[in-house]
């Protein structure tokens, strides 16, 4: 299977409603938090992320959006890159954020995912990249783990604990 990060774009709207399907269907929120679109329709998901590149909302960092896709053109997950840390990321959210479609997952995409994007982050000047995930999720910790993560630490955020781990990016 021949797989592609890309932005996203108007030319994958049908295919951002398959995804946003398969979601539903399993009664799951779209993982990051970025390309849910709630209360959005297509058209206005691109522009609030396009603007988030730039010109974020006062309180948020730059940050950009690949789609994982496929030779078929669908969507098979998603990565959200952010540019740099604020306080909460530092603690709890960290520079990527990823999520895999529910019919695909248990194939490695997460983590051939990460791997891709890590190039674009290097890009971006970042050296150590960090990357959460929710204790109770061993799938992710496993990709994070897969592709260099280290683990720093453990905090408690609203009654969930959140694993904390650094991605040394090489030169």
């Amino acid at each position: 299977m021949q797989l592609y990060l890309v932005k996203p774009s108007s030319d994958l709207e049908q295919a951002y409603e398959n995804f946003r399907t398969d979601w539903k269907q399993r009664q799951e929120k779209i993982v990051p938090f970025a390309v849910r679109g709630d209360g959005l329709t297509y058209p206005q998901l691109l522009q609030t992320l396009r603007r988030r590149e730039t010109a974020p909302e006062e309180g948020q960092v730059p940050a950009t959006v690949f789609f994982l896709i496929n030779e078929k053109q669908e969507i098979l997950g998603a990565i959200d890159i952010r540019h740099r840390l604020n306080d909460y990321l530092l603690s709890y959210g960290g520079h990527i954020g990823y999520g895999v479609r529910p019919s695909y997952r248990g194939r490695g995409l997460a983590a051939k995912m990460l791997s891709m994007a890590l190039p674009y982050v290097k890009k971006l000047g970042i050296d150590r990249a960090l990357i959460t995930c929710d204790k109770e999720n061993p799938a992710s910790a496993q990709t994070i783990l897969r592709c260099g993560g280290v683990l720093e630490d453990e905090r408690l955020l609203e009654g969930e604990w959140v694993q904390r781990y650094w991605i040394e990016l090489p030169c």
